[in-house]
Order: C-alpha cells, then structure tokens, then sequence
C-alpha cells in the first residue's frame, strides 16, 4: 500500500484504474445507507452495462432511493419536496435497473438489508436479498470474495504535501473499518476508494483513517452531492404511549439503543421529558399505568445518566445529549454507534454540538456495536442495565416476533442488529430486549391486531422472548410459562381482538378452559387511550415531530394528514365517511396553508375537491 492514495477528478478515469488493477471480476462491497460512492458505482455500472465481459457483483444493504408516489394526492405533497429533498441526490442506476427488470445478466444486486417496503414485489430484488445478522455480513462478504470498496468519505485537514493526511468514514465504518483493518494487517487483498463528499462531517472512532487506507480517491466540485436526507413520519398519540412506557424501563445509568422511526422518537421525547419535565413525565404516566406497574418503574431524573452502545446513530441521541440524559461516558464517549442516515436535522444538530462533545461520538465498526465479542470484559463493564430497544410488525401470542418478512415469503426490509442485540440482552446479566409495535394497524380501511395467534414467517423466536411494549401496556415475558405469556400479550392487545386470541389460545389447550380476560384489559382502545392523553398533546407535550422534521410547518400537517389518509385508501367506505366529515368543516389559517401548499385553496374540478374535503377532514388543528 502506498503512503498516498492516487487522486482523479474524474469518474471513467478512476474506473479505468480500477479496471486495470483488479481486471474484469468485480466483487464490491459498497456501504449500506449513505455511505455510497454513488458517482463511483454509476460509472462502473455503466462500464459493466455496456461490457458484457465484465462481472460486476454489488454487495449492499439499503439502497436509497427518492420517495415517489402512490396517488395524485400524494404527489402533489412529494413532489416539492423531493424537489428540495433530493432533486440533486444523484440516483443509483443499479436501483433504476433491478426496479425495472433490466439488470444485465453479467451484473448482479445482493442485499442483506432493503429499504422498508421499498422492494415488495421486484422479483429479481426479492430473489437475491441474503438474509444475516449484520454482524454475520462481514465473514460473508469474504466469503464472496469482496475485492473492491467504492466508499463516501469526508477528508480532514489537508498535510504538508497538501493531500488530507486522515479521512474519514463518517456515516459508515460498520463493515469497512473492519475490512480495511484485515487490509492494513495483510489478511485481505482489496482494493479501496473513496470519493470525497465534503457534507458528511468527520466522525471519528474506527471511522477515522490515515491516508494510506485508499488506494484510489475520486475529488472533484463536480461530483459533491447534498446527503440524503429523508423526512421524519409523525408520531401519533399511540407512539407516544409506547415512548412514554419504555422510558419508564429505563434505569438511571444504563445503557441505551433506540432505532429509527416515529417510535424511536417517541421514546428520546418521553426520556427528555423525564429529564427536563419530571413532574409532567410522572403525571402522565400515572395516567396510562397502574399503580402496581409503577411501583417497579424508572420515573425520577438522570443523576448518573445513560450511555449509548447503538447500530444506528439516530437523532433522538443527539437530543438526549442536549437533553443531559445521555451523559455517562465509556473510554471518554457518550455513544458509540455503527453508522447514520437521517433528516435535515441529524446534520443540523451534528453541526451544532461542540467540538468536544462531538468527539464524544465514536463511530464503530457493527462488530463492536452489535457484539460482545471482542474485548468482551471491557463490553461487559460498559454494558450495565442494558436496554435494548427495536420494533416489529407484528407479536405472536406466544411471544415470537416478526419484523422483516411476510407470509408469503416477500421481504419487507431485513434482520438487521436486532437479532443481534436481543442475543446480548441475554449475554448480560442485567440487560433487557424491549420490542415495540403498535397494537393494531389500518389497512384499507380494515382494523387488524399486531398480536397474533401465529405467523409463518418468524424474525425472533419465542424461546427470546422478553419485554414486549405497545400503547396498551409493558408484557413482561421472561422466564413466564406458555400461558403466563398469552395472558400478558393478551393485556397488551386491543380489545377488539382480545376475545378471538382467546378462544383460540383456549381451542389449542394453551389457556385453562375457565380462563377469563380480566374486566381491565378491555380498556385497551384507541378511544380511552385518546381520552387520557388528548389533553397532554393539546399542551405541546406530545407533538407530532418531537424531534423536528426537515419539513415546513404546512408540511407538517399535511404529512398527518396523508399518513391518516394513507390507511384508508382502497375502502370506499372509510372515504366516503372520510369525506362526509370534511364537508363539515371549514378551513382556519392554518388548513389553508396547507391546501395552499397543494394547490387546492380553489379546486379545480370533482377530483380536486374531493381531495380538498378529505385533506380537511384530516388536518391536524
């Protein structure tokens, strides 16, 4: 390895020296999320398209890819934003390609993690997704025989020849700073190259690495790009619910890992409102638990505060930082984390911390993060009262968890960590794995229960099962029998469904035939839950985007609004009644900026003023 990476400032050149370095097999290990070299891998893409001589495998998780839109309706709010969002993100057109059928033969797409929902119904996707554990995709892609990392880096202060002396991984050391280790040691032959993108901030941790890492760097104005920044999703009343309970679970300091989504938010604004509103915290707690559940509950202020071990650095760390809840330091960090991706605000705030309180962040490889292999006393000491927070799509009644497929076989996203961290919540001693999900979800205007009888396709298996949390209640499934699970993810259940799981729990021989559901569980519904939590959220202290959002305030709402929408579109019913309501309302200041935003303050035609009337029947205020 030279001392100096060989810089271009052009894409074909660089992909030129590749060719000539590693000929034409192609094994690229290209960053999950952000971290891609998206110019680097479009110029060998092409070259691969046009050169059937060439094979080019590409080995990745979640490919990004701009929102588009199922519905007029919905397009009329993506498409401004978007337009401001991601207009010059440079789209991957390995994606553009596998969407549409037209991947070349010599080339080839293998994921381990999909965007959520993203690739439903792409066979060629669906077909050649990898199922791992992330901490297994390193061995697997040397199993692959990965020779080459296209990676986005952000370069540091330039040294006396005038090259930067250290660049770094930023957003994505999560298998690349364990590969270029195995590089540096002369375990691994590969071939590395960066693209400078001046946006990412430089991170430091395992991210940070000396200039000989690189082999080959691609620098020039002409191919920097805005990050991809993708809005938040609103948190609703039962998000916060869930916030509220979990961070009830958490003991003064522990250790903390939350992921992304309105839920993950949901939970850092319940611990800030733990810190910095206790007696707010505390009273709204006292509304949704009951004084027996609260006896065993965290409910005063960080004194030692928490320390965070996580995959995804995500923002409500950065606002627990802010907020003094994450203050307990491990080898001088407050957090260590695999890797990024988020809204406007992730950078905003990375920007706005200190210096010194940014150091604190050390990004890792998933190795250390994910694993207590490796060092695992020092992982062990630093690990205390662990929490592990994920989500599923849905609970079985026996406690199993499905978070990344379908019954038939498609998959949704991937296992990801969570495999992972639930495997440590057991490893340590004091630790715990926290799965949330909402009791219910709304499709096609049908109401459906989150818990289950069964699912055949399974994430985590039951014999894991341990701390289970929707907006009804905190299940508690360790060590508990068959029947002492059923019977706490029964408590935990919409009431609706409470009956059915019953009779069916009953009808297998798994609850006692004089089994009863206690009078409290049929409390669980959405309307006694809003009865005792509107108030709060009228007063601001449950707001829809507790984080921020990236959006404009009429944005905002009309996210709300679409993402109510969203649920009933294909019953003709549940629009129709949603139409009815909008005719009875009138638009204040604030609903006209909305339907202003979507140019429907003077509609135009039956179309347009139907969707008027159902945004109105669904703004927020």
């Amino acid at each position: 390895m030279s001392e100096l990476p060989h810089c271009f400032q052009d894409a074909e050149a660089l992909v030129d020296a590749i060719l000539q370095r590693l000929g034409n097999t192609l094994v690229v290990g290209l960053p999950l999320g952000l971290g891609k070299a998206n110019h680097l891998i479009n110029a060998l893409y092409r070259r691969a398209r046009d050169n059937a001589e060439i094979s080019l495998t590409i080995c990745t998780a979640l490919t990004l890819e701009a929102p588009s839109a199922s519905s007029d309706l919905e397009q009329g709010f993506i498409g401004p934003l978007s337009a401001r969002l991601f207009a010059d993100y440079p789209a991957l057109e390995y994606a553009g390609a596998l969407r549409k059928g037209t991947l070349p033969h010599n080339v080839r797409v293998r994921e381990f993690f999909l965007r959520p929902g993203g690739w439903l119904g792409v066979p060629q996707a669906q077909q050649d997704y990898t199922s791992l554990n992330y901490t297994h995709a390193l061995d697997t892609l040397l199993r692959w025989q990965v020779n080459l990392i296209l990676q986005l880096v952000a370069p540091g202060a330039p040294a006396a020849h005038g090259q930067p002396g250290r660049y770094s991984l930023s957003c994505n050391p999560d298998i690349s700073a364990d590969l270029l280790d195995r590089r540096q040691s002369g375990e691994l032959k590969l071939l590395s190259v960066g693209q400078i993108n001046h946006a990412l901030p430089y991170m430091g941790g395992a991210a940070d690495r000396p200039a000989a890492d690189f082999d080959l760097i691609l620098q020039s104005p002409q191919y920097e790009f805005p990050l991809f920044t993708p809005p938040h999703s609103p948190a609703a009343l039962k998000h916060h619910a869930i916030g509220l309970r979990v961070a009830s679970l958490i003991p003064d300091g522990g250790t903390l890992q939350i992921g992304i989504g309105s839920i993950g938010d949901a939970i850092a604004n319940a611990l800030r409102l733990r810190q910095q509103q206790p007696l707010d915290f505390q009273q709204l707690l006292q509304l949704l638990e009951s004084p027996q559940a609260l006896k065993t509950r965290h409910r005063d202020p960080f004194v030692l505060g928490l320390y965070g071990v996580t995959e995804m650095l995500v923002e409500g760390f950065l606002a627990l930082i802010e907020a003094g809840v994450i203050k307990r330091e491990v080898n001088g960090k407050l957090i260590h984390a695999g890797f990024f991706i988020g809204s406007p605000i992730l950078y905003e705030t990375l920007q706005r911390l200190p210096a010194e309180t940014r150091d604190k962040i050390a990004m890792m490889p998933v190795s250390f993060t994910n694993s207590l292999y490796g060092n695992e006393e020092d992982k062990r000491e630093a690990r205390q009262q662990a929490r592990f927070i994920n989500s599923a799509l849905m609970v079985s009644l026996s406690g199993a968890v499905t978070s990344d497929g379908l019954a038939d076989g498609q998959v949704i996203s991937g296992v990801g960590g969570q495999y992972d961290f639930i495997a440590q919540a057991f490893a340590l001693n004091d630790a715990r794995a926290i799965i949330t999900l909402p009791a219910t979800r709304t499709h096609k205007g049908k109401v459906s229960s989150n818990i289950c009888w069964q699912y055949p396709h399974t994430t985590i298996p039951r014999h894991l099962r341990d701390m289970v949390v929707t907006e009804y209640g905190v299940a508690d499934l360790r060590d508990k029998s068959d029947a002492e699970v059923m019977d706490a993810m029964l408590s935990i259940c919409d009431a609706r469904f409470q009956e059915a799981l019953m009779a069916q729990a009953q009808r297998a021989g798994k609850l006692p035939a004089d089994y009863r559901l206690p009078a409290s569980y049929g409390r669980n519904t959405p309307e006694q839950l809003a009865q005792l939590l509107a108030e709060s959220q009228r007063q601001g202290l449950l707001p829809a985007f507790p984080l921020g959002s990236g959006l404009s305030a009429e944005e905002e709402d009309l996210a709300q609004a679409l993402s109510e929408l969203k649920t009933q579109v294909g019953s003709k019913r549940a629009l129709l009644a949603t139409l009815c309501s909008g005719l009875r309302k009138d638009a204040g200041v604030r609903q006209q900026a909305a339907l202003q935003r979507m140019q429907l303050e003077r509609p135009k035609g039956l179309r347009q003023r139907i969707y008027r009337l159902l945004l109105l029947a669904t703004l927020p205020g």
